[in-house]
């Protein structure tokens, strides 16, 4: 976590110091998992180009130590809204509300495994197996499944023993600024992630990975649509909107069939796959479904099936976490009595850490050096 100004008026950079979150970024994952219950029956998850940890640390918080944030927490306060609303009597109310405290306390879940892979040092977290490597490179897949399961580890397989329920991955490069270079190199990083949860994902598991949404993205949406039964795209209310990253969300994890994950041959490159069958009984016809939530989600299609196969498949975005949370774009004043917090957790192997070294040896620090 930065210390720049506009990471000092960023409210979430100074909501996540106080929550104890190594990075803001930990907001996005659970505003993601309140629209999408992504952590519903999760005991197994690998997350990719984890440093620094923040949604490691949720992973941990959540499955590990069982406690109740993100959908989980969005569903007690949206409970006691409820009883508010119905203007129950207060003895009601204290009673259920002693209900919802009893249901609030820790719930850890059994048999949790959590892989995080990054090229930087990471500090250990509880319950978290850390492994410093290169998601694109082939020789990470084995040490991932080793580190998921040594004791049936078989190096002649490229698959999980024991499949994983849920791969994440906030991974992106570093931007020069050229938004077509970056989408394609992020495109690229998402290519070498969903290599990896092939290897490891169970049936119907699931895929979360950040995105940059530019030209021809919908063609990325395309090829996860092979894989996955459902694809959509997320942008939490915690991403700046002046940023053109989102997430896109892939439940169901259904390969084509004759399919095997390869090294040699990531994703079944050049090979003619069998469209899925949940693909080819896609409908034409635009269609509405009511969400048990309330949101209407609108399918669009073509009254043509011919007319239509020259038609990408766009995936429908959705906006995620409360409306009436911060704005991660908008400046907000500082309380008198404000102290600024340290960062939960410093980088451990910063990129900077060079020219602050040398900028100490010239003599000081904060822009100050010797003159002479």
């Amino acid at each position: 976590m930065g210390k720049s100004s506009k990471d000092k008026r960023d409210a979430y950079y100074r909501l996540a110091k106080e929550q104890g979150w190594r990075a803001r970024s930990a907001f996005k994952l659970l505003q993601l998992d309140e629209e999408f219950n992504l952590f519903e029956g999760v005991t197994r998850v690998v997350d990719l180009c984890a440093a620094p940890g923040s949604w490691s640390q949720v992973l941990s918080r959540v499955l590990i130590k069982g406690e109740k944030i993100g959908r989980a927490g969005w569903e007690d306060k949206q409970a006691r809204e409820k009883l508010e609303q119905h203007g129950q009597t207060t003895t009601s109310i204290s009673g259920q509300s002693h209900e919802l405290e009893a249901k609030q306390k820790l719930q850890p879940r059994e048999n949790v495994k959590i892989v995080a892979i990054d090229l930087q040092p990471m500090s250990p977290l509880e319950g978290i197996i850390t492994m410093r490597a290169d998601i694109t490179h082939p020789s990470t897949i084995p040490l991932l499944l080793k580190a998921l399961d040594p004791e049936t580890f078989d190096p002649s397989s490229v698959q999980s023993s024991h499949p994983v329920d849920l791969v994440i991955s906030d991974g992106a490069p570093d931007v020069t600024g050229l938004h077509d270079l970056d989408t394609y190199v992020q495109s690229q990083l998402i290519w070498a992630a969903l290599n990896l949860a092939l290897c490891v994902l169970k049936p119907g598991g699931k895929f979360v990975a950040k995105i940059f949404r530019g030209k021809d993205v919908d063609l990325l949406y395309a090829q996860l649509k092979i894989v996955f039964e459902r694809v959509r795209v997320a942008k939490p209310r915690s991403s700046r909107a002046s940023s053109v990253e989102a997430f896109v969300v892939c439940t169901g994890f259904r390969p084509p069939n004759g399919f095997k994950a390869s090294l040699e041959n990531p994703l079944g490159a050049g090979m003619q796959l069998q469209v899925p069958e949940h693909m080819k009984a896609e409908k034409t016809q635009p269609s509405r479904t009511l969400r048990s939530d309330g949101i209407t989600e609108l399918e669009l299609g073509s009254e043509d099936e011919e007319e239509s196969k020259d038609i990408r498949w766009i995936a429908p975005f959705l906006a995620c976490g409360d409306l009436s949370a911060y704005d991660a774009d908008a400046s907000y004043h500082l309380p008198k009595d404000h102290v600024v917090l340290d960062p939960v957790q410093p980088p451990t192997a910063p990129p900077y850490r060079k020219a602050l070294e040398m900028r100490k040896t010239a003599g000081g620090a904060y822009g100050k050096t010797k003159l002479g």
